[in-house]
């Protein structure tokens, strides 16, 4: 228990830094604009790119006055490969443009674009939360999974969720192997930023180097 509690403050103190704060929302708000920046940021973290240039993507979206369902709508298929292709983003810009815009639609038609309505619609129930934003265009389990990990911060009911990533880290790191056994390492309001450090660590492979640190 000693070990995990090192290894923990470790990973915290490398890589403790969620993904929705990179990105520059507080997702604690449960606010329209955080909401549909962190799905943007999920979808284009979907694809066969590393994160780094799907958050350089999401942060050009942004730049551009794009952080919303309806802003983003208002733009053109071209508007939006260009802005992507210019951020790195350029194997998959022409199709993930279509996914957004499509997203973008379905959002507004089914929820006025604010994904609380989602939510609420799904009864705060997390299969059905899960089932509804894939039906968003370009967000499948590994997006889905990308937008659960940080959006349990502000949507209780999905705590603890951890996704592969994470649990392949703990794994590595002796933490544990499931959401459960996470959530006994620490307190629910830094579990978010813990799982996303999690994550990093995976992404980075310096597994190692973490479990030097805690020795």
């Amino acid at each position: 228990m000693v070990k995990q509690r090192a290894t923990c403050n470790a990973l915290l103190e490398r890589h403790g830094r969620s993904f929705a704060t990179e990105l520059g929302v507080d997702i604690t708000k449960n606010t329209p604009m955080p909401l549909f920046r962190l799905l943007s940021f999920a979808l284009l973290a979907s694809t066969r790119i590393s994160a780094d240039i799907a958050m350089d993507a999401a942060q050009a979206l942004v730049e551009q006055g794009w952080t919303t369902a309806a802003r983003l709508a208002h733009t053109t298929w071209r508007q939006r490969t260009d802005t992507l292709n210019r951020a790195g983003y350029a194997r998959y810009d022409e199709s993930t443009s279509t996914m957004l815009g499509d997203t973008c639609t379905l959002l507004l038609g089914q929820y006025n674009g604010d994904l609380r309505r989602l939510r609420a619609r799904a009864g705060n129930d997390p299969g059905t939360e899960r089932k509804l934003i894939k039906k968003c265009k370009g967000i499948g389990d590994v997006g889905t999974d990308i937008f659960f990990r940080e959006v349990q911060a502000a949507w209780p009911e999905l705590y603890p969720f951890a996704d592969k990533l994470s649990l392949r880290a703990a794994r590595r790191l002796g933490l544990g192997d499931s959401a459960e056994d996470l959530a006994q390492q620490v307190d629910q309001v830094t579990y978010p930023r813990f799982v996303a450090a999690l994550v990093r660590c995976d992404l980075a492979g310096d597994h190692e180097d973490i479990s030097s640190a805690a020795s």
